[in-house]
């Protein structure tokens, strides 16, 4: 089979999944098929990171492949349109390709390009004044009968869960798989193509269709939520049922977990329904095709008695990573092959421009995977730096450092710090902060990170120490606002005003 001089590049997301739910991953319980298959022809990288672990700050990372420091988001704070040095859908459209988004952006505008020839929008919850999602126009005209999308009374950020109220090709799920066959009917049959096709689940509401809850409501093998030594000032209940951490009986969270696993199958099969119309279509051009499929962020799932994200624990920080390289491309990548160098989401952006041929701009802070996947010896990072200014009250603001095998928590409000053994304690059960044997190797991580925070002018690292900021720290770094200014200094020459 002959080997395009540029392939098409196809990007998977998913919101919110866990870096632990691939079958692939050895994951119990957890049946992905389809996602296993990737990882089977290509290079799964299994400790894979979320710098900022909520969705508005994960994702200018994918669209930049800007550490968060340099896209200026360090929490979900921000809501400017933003005008950044380089996007990798610019800069794939600019290399003659033809660049198309499906399912969840969360840009801001919503409609903002941002690159993207065409987008497609499922953006749930989300609307900006004059905005009407694509999947909720949709469902308006397609509905059979008087139900609303969320007639099924569950929260966006709610524990519960239960099987969709809604036949299954009215699902966003379905409907994003389905909008992407169509954007691949859609593209430029005379250019290289860049497809980013995004489920904004398993994301909660977990209510996958019955058959896939179905799948897991009554399963043996859901394991149940790690409880570590240190979490016993969360386990309590509380009554809201949003709450970010509240203790939950055995039941309702195995049946948060029988939905969210349901959603992340039905997103696995539909990926297959997906790849099926390709390789029926165009079998030379899915044969030339670099597949990568990531997440955003993880999701706790009742670990330590915690729900969603935007913690640095590894539920809510650890993401899945898979690359299918080209299977045009032979013998020149590996196949069936696992990393373990942490890489994070910034990666993406390099990898795919590398793999097209495309220079890669100075404002991308990341770096491509193939020559990691090519060989693990290659010289790489030993760590990766992540944070999240607030989650949801101040004091678990919180950086991090970690290489996957150990991992340094620093929470900025107060001082406290976590440490944690992950290559014996994947589920951050046992702190070892306190451990006198573990001492000299923390002060190595805390120095790490000490000298990130110096190093890019963060006030939280002085003089090689970290400096905790009892008032509140950073939500937004300086180069924030250089981003938006240079946007709005757009909108102004465009409108023709001085």
């Amino acid at each position: 089979m002959a080997r395009y001089n540029k392939p098409h590049l196809l990007l998977i997301t998913t919101d919110q999944q866990r870096g632990d739910c691939l079958g692939c991953a050895g994951h119990a319980a957890v049946e992905t098929p389809y996602l296993d298959e990737l990882a089977g022809n290509g290079t799964r990288f299994r400790h894979a990171y979320t710098s900022v672990p909520s969705c508005t700050p994960a994702r200018a990372g994918i669209l930049t492949g800007m550490d968060q420091w340099h896209h200026g988001r360090l929490t979900m704070a921000g809501s400017d349109a933003l005008q950044y040095p380089a996007t990798l859908p610019g800069e794939l459209a600019a290399a003659g390709y033809h660049t198309q988004l499906v399912g969840k952006a969360h840009h801001a505008p919503q409609r903002r390009l941002q690159g993207f020839h065409q987008m497609v929008l499922d953006e749930s919850g989300r609307r900006d004044p004059g905005f009407v999602s694509d999947y909720h126009a949709h469902f308006e005209r397609a509905r059979e009968g008087e139900y609303g999308y969320r007639d099924h009374s569950i929260d966006w950020n709610s524990w519960m869960a239960r099987p969709s109220h809604l036949p299954e090709h009215l699902h966003p799920t379905y409907w994003t798989a389905s909008e992407a066959i169509r954007a691949m009917e859609r593209r430029d049959p005379t250019s290289p193509s860049f497809l980013w096709l995004s489920f904004a689940r398993p994301h909660s509401p977990y209510d996958p269709p019955q058959a896939y809850w179905d799948m897991y409501v009554d399963h043996d093998d859901i394991p149940k939520a790690h409880v570590g030594d240190w979490s016993d000032r969360y386990d309590r209940r509380v009554a809201d049922v949003n709450a970010p951490r509240s203790h939950r009986s055995a039941r309702e969270t195995q049946r948060a977990r029988a939905g969210y696993y349901g959603n992340i199958t039905f997103i696995d099969h539909q990926i297959g329904r997906f790849l099926y119309e390709y390789r029926k279509r165009d079998p030379e051009g899915l044969a030339n095709t670099l597949i990568l499929f990531t997440s955003d962020h993880g999701d706790m799932m009742g670990d330590h008695h915690h729900w969603r994200k935007t913690y640095a624990y590894e539920g809510s920080a650890r993401i899945p990573f898979v690359v299918q390289w080209p299977t045009a491309w032979g013998d020149d990548v590996p196949r069936d092959t696992v990393r373990d160098a942490p890489i994070e989401l910034r990666d993406i952006m390099p990898t795919l421009l590398e793999a097209a041929g495309v220079d890669i701009p100075e404002s991308v802070d990341g770096s491509s995977l193939l020559p990691l996947s090519r060989d693990a010896s290659v010289p790489w990072r030993a760590f990766v730096q992540g944070e999240h200014s607030t989650c949801y009250d101040e004091e678990h603001g919180m950086q991090y450092v970690t290489d996957g095998a150990q991992k340094y928590i620093w929470f900025h409000h107060t001082g406290h710090e976590q440490f944690f053994d992950l290559t014996t304690d994947p589920g951050e059960c046992i702190d070892l902060a306190a451990d006198p044997g573990w001492q000299v190797r923390i002060e190595v991580w805390r120095s790490r990170l000490a000298e990130v925070n110096e190093t890019r002018g963060d006030p939280r690292g002085q003089g090689g120490r970290l400096i905790p900021q009892p008032d509140g720290a950073l939500r937004l770094s300086p180069n924030y606002a250089r981003w938006r200014d240079q946007a709005a200094g757009a909108m102004r020459a465009w409108r023709g005003e001085a």
